[in-house]
């Protein structure tokens, strides 16, 4: 399909290691000559299935624009689409060896409900898995499960083969991001329509509450929409605060630190780009050493910390973090990039931003998976939909694998996918 005219060379430094050492990175950029392409095709999952709507969607609308306003065919010959770098312009692979299977819808929902909006599964001390969905809309933050939606609950727990072992939650949320469960088996739910924090035992019951509902703040017991927790073997309690306002000026972008009965103990971090700043923490994990990882995802990095907040690292290598998952037992490092792109898109439109929000120039969305000792980056679960990609999320944004080595991945776009090992 394409043709070679030249490549460049250019040399790029990626920082990476523990001290955010700084890795030589060679990029190469093709400039090719592509046949002409056409919108992918709006293709609805099967009945059987629990996805949703726009599971296989690839985000592109069902409905196409008009003659002369963006219909297909899109990409002239010999102009677009590009092919992507082997390397991102800041150190992200995209060329690794991926060791699983293509994923497979997973989960089987209640007749009548299919995945909504989710960023959140999770692996469980007993080996269970558990997500989280918008209630079975489609969205992200605002009031998804209030008004019909109260009815509907939005934590499932089930066994490995996709089973539904119990449901809850039900009226408790406004609209809920992240799941954590802490070794005891509590759950703690980050609420980013409410603006709170939520520990349950696992019949849904709530044993504590962080925040302030429906007040959007930067005080030491508030939270301008929240988006995970992560709990310390101490029971310390780390909250990734601050989902409004990516690439403004405007929200939080911090961790705040509690105790184990959730007294205030400290925060760091504010907006900007340097060490020890964020721009929309969206997902917070700890390590086998009590290292505190944060996925600063519109800086298009990890970032890493003592659990005091003292920082340790910077790794851009891993693309842009929606979601991260660290195994313990070898602190194997899993890294899901739901929004990397450069603004142009498989609709011929200018449905997303040519810089700002998501921009991650040379970035191909999947999961990356590496060590959390080192930085170093081993696999790549590349995302199906085709580049350039025509919606703001795709595949995974939430990652978590179970005992037996099997990945799992909650889609914005509506769905829960397994993968399995080759």
């Amino acid at each position: 399909m394409f043709q070679n005219d030249q490549t460049k060379r250019i040399g790029r430094s990626a920082a990476a290691g523990s001290t955010a050492l700084a890795l030589a990175t060679v990029v190469t950029v093709t400039t090719l000559r592509p046949a002409a392409q056409t919108v992918p095709p709006f293709t609805p999952p099967p009945a059987s299935s629990s996805a949703g709507p726009l599971a296989y969607s690839c985000g592109v609308p069902p409905n196409p624009a008009p003659a002369g306003r963006g219909a297909p065919p899109i990409f002239p010959a010999h102009q677009y689409p590009v092919q992507l770098p082997a390397v991102s312009m800041l150190g992200a692979r995209n060329d690794l060896p991926n060791p699983y299977r293509d994923g497979v819808d997973w989960g089987q929902l209640p007749a009548g409900r299919k995945w909504g909006s989710t960023a959140s599964v999770t692996t469980a001390p007993d080996g269970t898995i558990w997500v989280v969905d918008r209630c079975g809309n489609s969205g992200a933050g605002g009031t998804t499960c209030s008004g019909a939606a109260a009815s509907i609950a939005p934590i499932f727990q089930l066994d490995s083969s996709g089973k539904v072992l119990k449901s809850l939650g039900a009226g408790l949320f406004v609209s809920p991001h992240k799941l954590t469960i802490d070794k005891d088996g509590s759950l703690w739910l980050a609420d980013n329509g409410a603006h709170q924090v939520f520990k349950l035992d696992q019949s849904g019951k709530v044993l504590m509450t962080l925040g302030k509902k429906g007040v959007a703040g930067a005080g030491n017991d508030e939270f301008d929409a929240p988006t995970e927790v992560a709990v310390a073997g101490n029971g310390d309690i780390f909250v990734a605060d601050g989902h409004t306002g990516g690439g403004a000026a405007t929200g939080n972008a911090r961790v705040v630190k509690f105790d184990k009965t959730g007294k205030f103990v400290k925060t760091w971090g504010r907006k900007g780009m340097g060490p020890g700043e964020f721009d929309v923490p969206h997902t917070i994990v700890i390590d086998s050493r009590g290292r505190v990882f944060v996925g600063d995802r519109q800086n298009n990095r990890v970032q890493v910390f003592d659990p005091d907040g003292t920082f340790i690292a910077v790794w851009y290598q891993f693309g842009r973090p929606s979601g991260l998952f660290i195994d313990k037992k070898t602190d194997t490092l899993y890294v899901a990039d739901s929004e990397s792109r450069d603004g142009r898109t498989n609709t011929g439109q200018f449905a997303l931003a040519q810089t700002g929000y998501g921009y991650n120039l040379g970035t191909r969305r999947g999961i990356r998976i590496g060590s959390a000792r080192t930085g170093a980056v081993q696999y790549f679960v590349p995302d199906p939909c085709p580049y350039p990609y025509p919606a703001a999320s795709s595949l995974a944004e939430g990652v978590t694998v179970d005992g037996q080595g099997n990945m799992y991945g909650a889609d914005f776009l509506m769905n829960v996918r397994k993968f399995v090992k080759k």
